[in-house]
């Protein structure tokens, strides 16, 4: 990757919100060489291989805030793409400003691409590890604009505004969806790409949940999704308004108020801080 006669290192953390994992670059200069600009996608999608980096589902870069906010939050996913928000990375971020001393309070504002965003740290059920609570604003939820393919009787489709775009597909049972299979395609179909979520009522007012996240494929469990699945699910009125999502890797809330098309938003789940990475930084990566 790159030209290794040259090297500076960089300091990262590695965070996970049930086990969908991102690295934390407090410095961003330090992954840049001291230039402080923007981040080669090469280099993000070497940190996040599994197998020849240090394996991530996304990187979250920590950038200078305007307006009383505590930073503003880069997302890179994994093949280096930038995403607007996200509701585990959101959570990771919260808490590795917190853990590090960065911000004195456990409320915090956060800045996206997708908008601002309050996050409060709370109760620290294990090492590492604590609850926090993110409000993700107002979801904007919608018939699609053009026909999702039938996943079998049953299942309906819904297009959600999340911050980013997601596609909502609500059905009887997942016992029959191949999200890895249908993800990818349906991840391509609109410019720019989404997230693709199949999810089922289980019975006790909450949601079962299989995501295909844009740039991350397969996640054990994505925040924005579950938002986006509740928000689709109570609009069609599956769920009420408060709603367990379990996500493959756990169980995430989601608390919505206001309109069925455009309910406000918080997400409540854990997260867990993994260890602290030093990395060499090649030299060529920031040209």
């Amino acid at each position: 990757m790159g030209d290794w006669a040259v090297v500076t290192t960089a300091s990262l953390l590695k965070y996970h919100a049930l086990g969908n994992d991102f690295l934390v670059a407090l410095d961003a200069a330090a992954l840049t060489n001291g230039a402080g600009g923007e981040i080669p996608d090469e280099l993000v999608r070497w940190l996040c291989d599994r197998h020849r980096g240090i394996g991530a589902d996304g990187l979250v870069v920590a950038r200078p805030a305007s307006g009383g906010a505590a930073a503003a939050m880069e997302l890179r996913n994994a093949d280096g793409g930038r995403a607007e928000t996200s509701g585990n990375g959101l959570r990771c971020f919260a808490l590795a400003l917190v853990d590090s001393g960065a911000v004195a309070s456990t409320t915090l504002q956060i800045e996206t691409d997708g908008g601002p965003v309050r996050a409060v740290v709370g109760a620290r059920p294990a090492r590492g590890c604590a609850e926090i609570a993110v409000s993700m604003g107002t979801l904007h939820v919608s018939l699609p604009e053009r026909p999702a393919p039938v996943l079998g009787d049953g299942f309906e489709a819904r297009e959600v505004d999340a911050g980013n775009p997601h596609l909502v597909l609500m059905g009887p049972s997942l016992a029959t969806v191949d999200i890895k299979a249908i993800g990818p395609v349906l991840e391509q179909c609109v410019p720019g790409g989404r997230n693709v979520e199949a999810v089922s009522p289980d019975g006790h007012g909450g949601l079962d949940l299989v995501v295909w996240e844009r740039g991350a494929g397969l996640t054990e469990a994505c925040g924005s999704g579950s938002c986006a699945a509740a928000a689709a699910a109570r609009a069609s009125g599956l769920v009420g308004d408060r709603v367990q999502v379990r996500n493959p890797g756990g169980i995430l809330t989601v608390e919505l108020s206001g309109p069925l098309d455009e309910p406000d938003v918080t997400l409540s789940g854990p997260a867990c801080r993994v260890a602290r990475v030093v990395i060499e930084v090649p030299g060529g990566a920031a040209t």
